[in-house]
């Protein structure tokens, strides 16, 4: 399939040659799903921890007579029922990450990248190159060209004065091609991709 290709001017830069499969491919909901709760999975610290019976500081001492008194039998005031003492199967520090197919790794970039060209959400820009760091100069650029919620893929190598410039406007991620990802596809509106990021996308996904 083709797609018109446009500058950072908004003007138009001839077309490009999109490959179906890569962004042609049914789009799968459920395999979405699965590699975003698997990216998700390991970005939790999973640092979260409550206190067993063996974490807590106490007296050992039976607090009282085990038979007699014509109550529950008890062994330690640290037990989870009294005030002060432990949690029962409560959360350990632990790693939440899970090991995920490369294929199916693989099957969510490419369903992401269909996705968003199924939407008419995929816009490709010549480069993405600026003279000079200028936050303001780049954010009435990407205005112009209605970007106001997008992630920016470069080919390998980002240019440093662009990547400073969409610091610090909101909305707007840049990444270079080999940190393409689903969360960060489907979490921005619009997919920006320059000339170089289809090129290495298609030779990396084919």
């Amino acid at each position: 399939m083709k797609a018109s290709v446009k500058t950072l001017d908004d003007k138009a830069s001839g077309e490009i040659e999109l490959d179906d499969a890569v962004f042609g491919r049914p789009v799968r909901s459920d395999i979405l799903a699965r590699v975003v709760h698997w990216q998700l999975a390991k970005r939790q610290a999973g640092t979260h921890k409550a206190k067993g019976i063996s974490d807590i500081s106490g007296t050992t001492k039976k607090p009282f007579a085990q038979k007699g008194r014509g109550g529950a039998r008890h062994g330690s005031l640290r037990s989870p029922q009294f005030r002060g003492g432990a949690v029962i199967f409560g959360p350990v520090v632990r790693s939440h990450a899970y090991d995920m197919p490369k294929k199916v790794r693989k099957l969510g970039l490419v369903t992401a990248l269909s996705a968003k060209q199924k939407d008419g959400k995929l816009v490709v820009l010549e480069d993405a190159k600026l003279g000079e760091a200028k936050t303001k100069a780049l954010a009435g650029r990407l205005k112009k060209l209605g970007l106001a919620s997008a992630l920016i893929i470069d080919g390998p190598e980002l240019d440093q004065n662009f990547a400073r410039a969409a610091q610090n406007i909101p909305g707007i991620d840049v990444l270079p091609q080999q940190g393409a990802n689903v969360y960060d596809i489907l979490r921005r509106d619009v997919l920006v991709l320059t000339r170089d990021a289809v090129k290495h996308l298609e030779a990396r996904l084919k």
